[in-house]
């Protein structure tokens, strides 16, 4: 834990009721503390203590959400606290939130124990109003940023906070654009987004019978409980059941100081991986997106470039990021999965987790880091399960096939799905109940298709990347995914998806997806067994029937000292670092005595390369 506390901060350490305490600085907290300050609120307060760039801010309690969610009710001393912490923040910044001529501005995200990506909520820009907007573009000498802001706010908090229909904000943001003749909403400028937020502000007046909030502290209490509320909204329910999460743990809420990603070309946004989340590899990995705020990454609404052109976007930015991917590899000793933003050059980090992964890169990645000394063995086998191993055994599109491919996009998330196209979640669902295969295709997924995503046999968006909402939730429950398919034109109001040449996918037409390549096929593509089960397989002179039965026999002679004990093969092993009783006399699959028929050395799992 952190020595460098606020001050100010720990003048109201000891706030609450019968000594509980339900707000805590980011100096406060760490790593371990997920249960009471959920895994963002841990992990921030843990870079934070590592010294790394994080705005500053503070994080309410699980406790605290479960007793509004068990009272309908904050707790008493709730207000009280959070006003404390809030002077802190203030005094910190050195300005008061939705103060007019110098505003501060916070986001309102949640964080739960286990990751949810994009079931919960989050509100950004929160202090902006009527009349802070002004300052806030006289401050930042920007008037298009600061209306930007302002609509992003009324467009989350709408949906978010007061349950208006995203929809209507999106028609009236396509709207603005088709009036401009522009299609990216970058090339509006401030008068276009001045008209939009009148525009956002009549909606929110007409569906929600209100004004939208001119109190900054109004929008600010509002944002908690929506957020607090957002744990017992059906997707989130959903996704727990999917993801075998108990329904009582509650959500903390982080209120942050904002950096604005918006501010011009010098400025962005973006997620990154310390290793590809999809195959295991080692290297550059993630999406970034100049002039833009976070949920624009993860919502897949305008397409990213990869995080390695940042190098030539913005070299300072790129160096230090990649000083503090390693820093954060080494210290959670796993894959990591970062956000950050660049506000005018300078660097900060909004959030690091360990990362969602596929099976096959579960397997790359534990043994990668038994070879670097990260971890041990028996780490790395709680780190792989026999669920994971069973999808490494799912068939592989015959490359041999002749077939016609009428796209291709990114790679996200591994498999051969093949399926009737379906544009809407609803429709995924009802045909999925019917007996008939389908593959979900949008424009890009928003955490309301969880359903849909469940429903389907795969994924296909035309926008997006590896860190979109769709490639981060397939990825997690092993479902086959490709997004950013650019060249694919999808109508989801017409039910069709075009295809360069003209070709047209109605609703109701096969089409086969490759989660592995990025590649679309019209039609059925036929399967063939995976190779990671048939080189498996190879080697072993007593095969058990299931690929769950056969690791676990097998992980039992990488436990012991003889493959006899565990495999069956009979092959004794002469160092600690074998597979299903390869012997082998070194670290690396060019070592291994039986590389032609070891599972590890063929698929490329054994090199730390």
């Amino acid at each position: 834990m952190s020595e460098n506390k606020d001050p100010q901060v720990a003048d109201v350490a000891e706030s609450g009721v019968a000594g509980v305490k339900f707000v805590y600085d980011f100096t406060e907290g760490n790593k371990d503390l997920k249960d009471l300050l959920g895994g963002k609120g841990a992990n921030l307060a843990e870079m934070t203590n590592l010294g790394l760039p994080v705005p500053p801010g503070f994080t309410i309690t699980t406790e605290a959400c479960k007793t509004y969610l068990d009272s309908g009710e904050e707790p008493a001393a709730l207000r009280d606290e959070v006003s404390a912490h809030l002077d802190a923040l203030e005094a910190k910044m050195g300005k008061k939130l939705g103060q007019a001529d110098d505003p501060l501005l916070v986001s309102v995200r949640s964080g739960a124990k286990f990751s949810m990506p994009g079931m919960m909520d989050t509100v950004l820009n929160i202090g902006l109003s009527d009349k802070s907007v002004q300052g806030l573009a006289k401050q930042a000498g920007d008037d298009r940023f600061a209306w930007d802001s302002y609509r992003r706010l009324i467009q989350m908090f709408g949906k978010t906070v007061l349950g208006v229909d995203g929809e209507l904000f999106e028609d009236a943001l396509e709207a603005a654009k088709a009036a401009k003749k522009v299609t990216i909403d970058t090339d509006l400028e401030a008068a276009d987004l001045k008209r939009l937020v009148t525009k956002f502000k009549k909606i929110v007046k007409t569906e929600a019978g209100r004004d939208f909030p001119q109190d900054a502290r109004e929008q600010m209490d509002l944002a908690i409980h929506a957020v607090f509320d957002s744990w017992n909204t059906d997707r989130a329910k959903l996704y727990r059941r999917q993801e075998r999460i108990p329904h009582d743990l509650g959500t903390a809420v982080n209120v942050c100081s904002m950096v604005f990603g918006n501010l011009g070309p010098d400025s962005g946004t973006g997620v990154a991986f310390t290793r590809d989340p999809a195959s295991g590899h080692q290297g550059v990995y993630g999406d970034y997106l100049q002039n833009a705020q976070g949920e624009d990454v993860v919502a897949g609404i305008r397409n990213t470039v990869p995080l390695a052109e940042l190098e030539q976007i913005d070299k300072k930015s790129y160096d230090q990021l990649m000083q503090i991917m390693a820093t954060l590899e080494n210290h959670y000793k796993d894959l990591c999965d970062i956000e950050f933003t660049i506000e005018r050059g300078q660097l900060w980090m909004l959030q690091t987790r360990v990362g969602k992964r596929t099976a096959g890169a579960a397997f790359r990645i534990a043994t990668q880091l038994v070879d670097q000394g990260l971890i041990d063995e028996a780490e790395a086998l709680q780190r792989v399960n026999g669920a994971q191993l069973a999808q490494l055994m799912f068939p592989r599109f015959d490359d041999q096939a002749k077939v016609e491919q009428i796209g291709r996009g990114i790679a996200a998330s591994p498999g051969a799905a093949v399926g009737k196209a379906v544009f809407d979640s609803y429709t995924a669902i009802k045909w999925s109940r019917s007996g008939e295969k389908v593959i979900l295709i949008r424009r890009e997924t928003n955490p309301d298709d969880l359903d849909g995503m469940i429903a389907a046999e795969g994924i296909l968006t035309s926008r997006g990347g590896k860190t979109s909402h769709a490639a981060v939730v397939a990825r997690g429950m092993g479902k086959t995914c490709v997004c950013g398919a650019e060249e694919l034109e999808v109508d989801t109001k017409r039910r069709r998806m075009t295809a360069p040449g003209g070709v047209v996918v109605e609703e109701g037409d096969v089409v086969s997806i490759d989660g592995s390549s990025g590649k679309v096929y019209l039609g059925e593509v036929p399967v063939v067994p995976s190779p990671w089960w048939s080189t498996s397989r190879a080697g072993c002179t007593r095969v058990p029937t299931t690929p769950t039965s056969w690791w676990r026999r097998c992980t039992g002679s990488w436990r012991s000292r003889t493959a006899s004990a565990g495999c069956g093969c009979g092959r004794t092993r002469t160092t600690r670092r074998t597979r299903c009783g390869r012997a082998a006399s070194g670290r690396r699959a060019s070592a291994c005595a039986a590389r032609s028929t070891c599972s590890w050395a063929t698929a490329g799992s054994w090199s730390s390369a």
